[in-house]
Order: structure tokens, then C-alpha cells, then sequence
């Protein structure tokens, strides 16, 4: 049966598994459970970083299109809600980890994208799929993630990016061995969660909007942002702990 598997692989991380055989595919009821378990996180301020995958081979491949086939014709309604979903993932509190487990196709690719940071298995493989299938996606995420040109090359030819490549364009940060893959992306995500949470939850969306701010509206921005940072405990504490040479203690406060 397709579910999302929810599990705590260390403190502050959740670790959110697609698992939809054969090809982890979201179909509007997957979309729902995914969207269910992005509200139930937000809620949930221990969450301080999540990890996402897919169980198997493969790490996902965009709408289900079995279903969509039986809907005819490329329905708007669902083209949105599957819009709504990346956006979600996006707008997301903490930072989101994909760990990249195989194939990464078409609206599986969008879903990548969503997240903050990528990370690879050796056995991944990232296709821009719309022209295969007549249709387009990734045409606005992936030239703001890898550059115009990169993007091109990928989004007009439909070919698939090994992991190698994904690397050296930037698409993903690390590439490891299949069974490092998890290890290395709860290490990373808890290395986030260590860290202040309102610190890295302003710093994301900040980050998130850079693309889209001249430079006044980023400083107008990043003031507003260092301006309720620098008024925390978690600040305070922070240089406390530096002058007594020690770790810090974040409370997000």
C-alpha cells in the first residue's frame, strides 16, 4: 500500500520516506498524505530538519501516471495541486534534505528542487522529462538551481544527468555510495538541527528570496530578520558560550 513513512533518526531530524511501488509516484492521494505530513512537521518545533526520500530504487517520478492517463487530458486542476504541493515543500519552516536514492524523473525532479539541499546516491539519476511526454516542467526551478545554459541542456533534450554530472553542475552538493546516502544526509540534517532554529529558518527564507531582490530589498529584508535575531536568548546565549569557550545551547527563543 503507498504511504509516507515518518521516522525520528536523530534529535531535531525527521526523516519522511516516499514509498509508492513501483516508481514512488504522487498521485492526489499521495499528494494529500504528503502535504498532511508537511503540516504535521510545521507544527512540530523539535522539528528543526527534515530528510527526503524514497524507499527502493528510486526516489520519485512526479505524478502517478496511471492516473493521470485516466484522466484524459492534462487537467489544470491537478496541475496545480501538484504545484501547490512543491510550493509547500518549499515554503516548508526547516530546511528539507533530499537524499537523491535513484531515478529522479520529471515531477520527482520538481520535488528535488523544492528541497534546500540534494545530496546523491552513486545510483541517481535526474531526468527534466516534459519533453518526453509532450508536456514541461522544471523550467523555472532547475535554471535558478544549475544556471541557464546547464539547464538547457537537460530541460530540452529529456536526457537523463548522472549522479557524476548532477555534482558537477551543481545540482546536488555530495554524491555518495548507496548505503552512505542516509548516513550522510541525517549527518547533514543534524548538523542543521544543531544549529539556533530561528537563525536557520530566517536564514532560509532569505535565502529562498535572493534570486527575486534587488539589492535595497535584501538589506530592507535581512534587517528586519537580524533585527528579531539579535533580540533572542538563543543570540545571547550564544555569545555567552562562545566567551566561556563552550557549545551553545539553542532553545528557539
Amino acid at each position: 500500500m503507498s504511504a509516507l513513512r515518518l521516522s525520528r533518526p536523530a534529535e531535531g531530524v525527521a526523516l519522511a520516506e516516499i514509498d509508492n511501488p513501483p516508481a514512488n509516484a504522487l498521485g492526489s492521494v499521495m499528494r494529500g498524505r504528503m502535504n498532511a505530513l508537511l503540516d504535521e512537521l510545521e507544527a512540530d518545533l523539535s522539528v528543526r530538519a527534515v530528510v527526503l526520500t524514497g524507499r527502493g530504487k528510486t526516489f520519485c517520478t512526479g505524478d502517478d501516471l496511471r492516473e493521470a492517463a485516466a484522466r484524459g487530458a492534462v487537467s489544470p486542476a491537478a496541475v496545480a495541486d501538484f504545484n501547490a504541493m512543491l510550493d509547500r515543500i518549499e515554503r516548508f519552516r526547516a530546511p528539507i534534505v533530499a537524499a537523491v536514492n535513484g531515478h529522479c524523473v520529471g515531477g520527482g525532479l520538481e520535488v528535488a528542487l523544492s528541497c534546500d539541499i540534494r545530496l546523491a546516491s552513486t545510483a541517481a539519476s535526474f531526468t527534466a522529462a516534459g519533453v518526453n511526454v509532450g508536456l514541461m516542467a522544471s523550467a523555472y526551478r532547475l535554471p535558478r538551481v544549475i544556471g541557464v545554459a546547464q539547464a538547457k541542456a537537460m530541460l530540452l533534450t529529456g536526457s537523463p544527468v548522472l549522479a557524476d554530472a548532477a555534482l558537477a553542475n551543481g545540482l546536488v552538493t555530495a554524491v555518495h555510495e548507496p548505503q552512505d546516502l542516509m548516513g550522510a544526509a541525517v549527518a547533514l540534517a543534524s548538523r542543521i538541527a544543531s544549529r539556533a532554529p530561528l537563525s536557520v529558518e530566517a536564514t532560509k527564507r532569505i535565502a529562498g528570496r535572493a534570486l527575486d531582490m534587488d539589492p535595497a530589498e535584501a538589506a530592507k529584508a535581512m534587517a528586519a530578520e537580524i533585527a528579531v535575531l539579535s533580540a533572542s536568548d538563543d543570540h545571547a546565549g550564544a555569545v555567552t558560550a562562545f566567551a566561556e569557550r563552550r557549545e551553545p545551547t539553542f532553545r528557539r527563543r
